[in-house]
């Protein structure tokens, strides 16, 4: 039996995110650049964003480009850039076939004008869909995203539209890039790394983490199944015990 055809439909996770790494080391063993396993990597996420709309789930997240990922190589950041406004317009028709809206997170600001303009297109031109949420959190680190939360939360003080007792969890939620989108509950990261990279800190309190040796670009459909099927077999007790869970 396939992992496919493991999976309970009701116990399908709403929101899956993904750290994609691996993409360079898989490139070196292909005695390539770097930039070769950026753009493998491209068929990857057509492959889990299309098997996540197929299952059925609503919300898909994927940790793109990090704010730390400026301080690479220069040629690097550049051609990630190129592949990046190469690939958005390549598969708005993609999307829209599929149904899965494009949304974006992050200091979308810092991206490079025609990144920035070609990402805003083509979440106008997918904003109808409602099968799926594809989100890309570009130039996106998750203390970035504290910190400005912060910021906001201070400059509504000055003006009287929050008071000290008015800040709650589901208040600081609201102030988040991720403020409609319901908290991941599993988190995949791949190439065999065991850390969450500054990525959805706050979201993920309960979220579900699960680990993938393969490289980004050799992760397939088959192995979304897979991480998925392994979330279902879980108990997710959110601080009780399995006695008050299972009664």
């Amino acid at each position: 039996m396939s992992f496919k055809e493991k999976i309970i439909e009701s116990k399908l996770p709403l929101h899956i995110a993904i750290i994609m790494d691996g993409n360079g080391r898989w490139a070196k063993k292909q005695g390539e650049g770097r930039v070769f396993g950026h753009s493998h990597g491209v068929d990857a996420v057509r492959a889990a964003a299309e098997a996540a709309a197929e299952l059925g789930v609503k919300y898909l997240t994927l940790y793109a480009f990090s704010t730390e990922n400026w301080n690479r190589p220069k040629n690097e950041v550049d051609a990630l850039m190129h592949l990046f406004v190469e690939t958005i317009t390549n598969e708005i028709s993609t999307l829209n076939k599929n149904n899965i809206r494009l949304n974006a997170i992050g200091d979308l600001k810092s991206l490079p004008e025609e990144n920035y303009r070609k990402l805003q297109e083509t979440i106008d031109e997918t904003s109808s869909n409602d099968r799926m949420m594809l989100t890309l959190a570009m130039s996106y680190s998750s203390r970035w995203e504290i910190t400005e939360a912060v910021k906001n939360i201070l400059e509504d003080f000055k003006v009287n539209k929050v008071q000290t007792n008015d800040v709650t969890e589901e208040l600081f939620s609201q102030y988040l890039n991720t403020a409609d989108i319901p908290d991941p509950e599993l988190l995949i990261r791949t190439s065999g790394e065991m850390r969450i990279s500054n990525f959805l800190l706050w979201q993920i309190a309960y979220t579900e983490l699960y680990f993938s040796p393969k490289l980004w670009p050799e992760f397939t459909k088959e192995d979304l199944y897979e991480a998925i099927v392994d979330y279902q077999n879980r108990e997710r007790r959110f601080g009780l015990t399995s006695e008050q869970i299972k009664s």
